[in-house]
């Protein structure tokens, strides 16, 4: 048993710790997590209003209430709904821009690079990109479309420039590293207008960022150009493959593979939340703000910590009740009492680490089942319109159903779900716990009676 176990872990560390450690690694990844890291503060206050905004839908009785009062006001404090999740993608880009120009900066010293630089070019490739062009008599003009609402190129949607929104997260991601990368080369070759000493920081900057703007705009103008003669554009390029991987995620087997991949990341000692959540940050926002649209993804927001992952990675809150309540082994019990609070808050690293259940063939198996069943009820829940899909982004630390109740807008029936989820977590756990513990208690009285026997012999 225990030769197959270390074959297993063998195998994971090989084949899937060992890439996805690599891909981790990389600097445009990093950079990648950091954009969302970074985006999330803003989304949760948006969805904060959204919330809000939509209570008389969850108490029809607060109708009156808010038509005479807060709706009066509604175009104006919903502006912090709009003006976050309806331009997501420039936050990703501008996050991304600085995120990644601090790493290279960082990492690379013989490269003077100001992050404020890479954030703004990485604008002004993203900019540069947005308005609509066409081919018309042999020359490039602005789309005007009064129809589907573009004027001059821009199309205007309900929070205001339509690709500004979840639609442009990736072309802005593309543009941002396209644009970090030329600002790289720039400066690696020397490409730059050096100024003495003397003159203040802020007018140096703009100096040295003159001829990378230039290089941005050539090259950014050029791929738009090409793309029009085509008869397309960045926009619809991109769309065609991660269009095909956001479909692929928000699939009942898309979302089995994610929490697969982030439970056999841990299982071999790798922060597999931080690693997988963080690169399909951009597909859950966009989801997010497509469902405040009116679409019924399940996978989006913090559907992870919401109904998935409750007690924190491995849906280990039942489990954490177990070592606090049923356990026997004095290790368990007293690791159970430390671990209860923070696994209340979805914070589990004291039971990852203590049990441990990194590396441990006893847990395995309910660390990775657990949670795919938490996540497929949830998913079907939402799928089947049993309950709201996640509208709002909520604080990830929520407590076992307050998550999943502000996540939706209030839905008594989605904090039952998560219930429901982490019940059925505690169910699967507790077979491979209790012979966990018999394992230890017998260990415990092992090591008593060989501590008793030593000193009898002394």
């Amino acid at each position: 048993m225990d030769g197959s176990n270390n074959k297993v872990f063998a195998f994971l560390e090989k084949n899937l710790m060992g890439p996805m450690g690599k891909i981790a690694s990389l600097k445009v990844v990093r950079a990648i997590m950091g954009a969302g890291m970074g985006a999330i503060p803003f989304t949760i206050v948006g969805s904060m209003f959204l919330v809000f905004n939509i209570l008389p839908m969850t108490f029809p009785f607060l109708e009156g209430i808010f038509n005479s009062t807060f709706f009066k006001f509604e175009s104006l404090y919903m502006l912090a709904n709009s003006t976050t999740m309806g331009i997501l993608a420039l936050y990703f880009c501008v996050g991304l821009g600085y995120e990644y120009t601090k790493i290279i900066a960082e990492e690379e010293e013989e490269l003077n690079m100001a992050p404020i630089t890479g954030a703004l070019l990485s604008i002004f490739a993203f900019f540069l990109s947005i308005p609509q062009l066409m081919m018309e008599k042999g020359s490039i003009v602005r789309l005007t479309n009064l129809d589907e609402g573009i004027i001059n190129g821009w199309a205007i949607g309900g929070d205001g420039v339509s690709r500004l929104g979840t639609v442009g997260i990736f072309t802005g991601i593309i543009m941002a590293v396209i644009a970090v990368r030329l600002y790289r080369l720039c400066v690696k070759r020397n490409w730059v207008i050096k100024m003495p000493e003397q003159v203040p920081e802020g007018v140096s900057r703009a100096f040295t960022a003159l001829i990378p703007a230039f290089v941005v705009a050539f090259v950014i103008l050029i791929i738009i150009g090409i793309l029009v003669f085509f008869n397309t554009d960045i926009f619809q390029l991109i769309a065609i493959p991660f269009g095909f991987v956001t479909k692929l995620t928000s699939s009942w087997i898309g979302v089995m593979v994610i929490y697969f991949l982030i439970h056999a990341l841990w299982i071999v000692g790798i922060h597999g939340a931080n690693i997988i959540s963080s690169l399909i940050a951009p597909i859950t926002l966009g989801n997010l703000a497509l469902n405040a649209d009116g679409a019924h993804i399940p996978l989006a927001g913090e559907f992870q910590n919401a109904f998935v992952t409750i007690g924190g990675s491995g849906a280990t809150l039942g489990l954490c009740l177990f070592l606090v309540y049923m356990a026997k082994s004095e290790q368990l019990k007293v690791l159970g009492k430390a671990s209860i609070v923070p696994c209340l808050f979805n914070i589990n690293e004291p039971l990852i680490f203590g049990i441990p259940l990194i590396y441990n063939p006893f847990m395995a198996i309910p660390f990775f089942l657990a949670p795919m069943v938490s996540a497929s009820i949830a998913y079907f829940a939402i799928q089947f319109e049993l309950i709201r899909p996640v509208i709002a982004n909520m604080p990830w630390p929520s407590p076992v159903g307050v998550g999943a109740f502000i996540s939706t807008g209030g839905d008594w029936k989605a904090a039952l779900v998560a219930i429901i989820g982490a019940v059925a977590a505690f169910v699967i756990y507790l077979p491979f716990a209790r012979a966990y513990d018999k394992k230890l208690v017998d260990d415990e009285v092992a090591s008593t009676e060989e501590t008793a026997g030593d000193s009898v012999s002394v």
